[in-house]
């Protein structure tokens, strides 16, 4: 997986019309994530775009998320949050300033309000799960 850091060097010299075509290819490339496991229990509220993540726990103890969207942008934009977070114990992800790590995409400025309003959302979905793992 490319790291975050990487992504934004390539993303900063982009164009926004490039800047949305590199978010589609990063949603493309999110791992498979089963039509089974998109239910109401995996859906996160607030999103304008349908957006499902699913948490599993390694057996080494870290946290891997499924997730998945029926809007490109979405997608790709839940690629870049999975990066600051995917693979890592649950202590770490709770740990992790994920919004810090997504500031310099300046999302907010680059999209619309209605692909970014749920984010928030997905972030807290994901540090909830991760809080919950942790207290094991």
């Amino acid at each position: 997986m490319t790291s975050l850091t990487e992504l934004h060097e390539e993303y900063e010299f982009l164009d926004a019309d490039d800047r949305y075509r590199l978010l589609i290819d990063l949603g493309r490339a999110l791992e498979p994530m089963p039509d089974a496991l998109k239910t109401e229990a995996t859906l996160v509220r607030g999103c304008s775009a349908s957006v499902w993540v699913y948490p599993m726990r390694r057996d080494d103890g870290t946290l891997h998320f499924l997730a998945d969207s029926n809007a490109a942008i979405t997608k790709g934009i839940i690629a870049l949050v999975l990066t600051t977070v995917q693979d890592q114990a649950p202590a770490q992800i709770t740990a992790v300033d994920i919004e810090g790590a997504l500031a310099p995409f300046d999302l907010k400025n680059q999209l619309s309000s209605n692909r970014t309003q749920g984010i928030p959302n997905m972030i807290g979905l994901i540090r909830e799960t991760a809080a919950r793992y942790s207290g094991d």
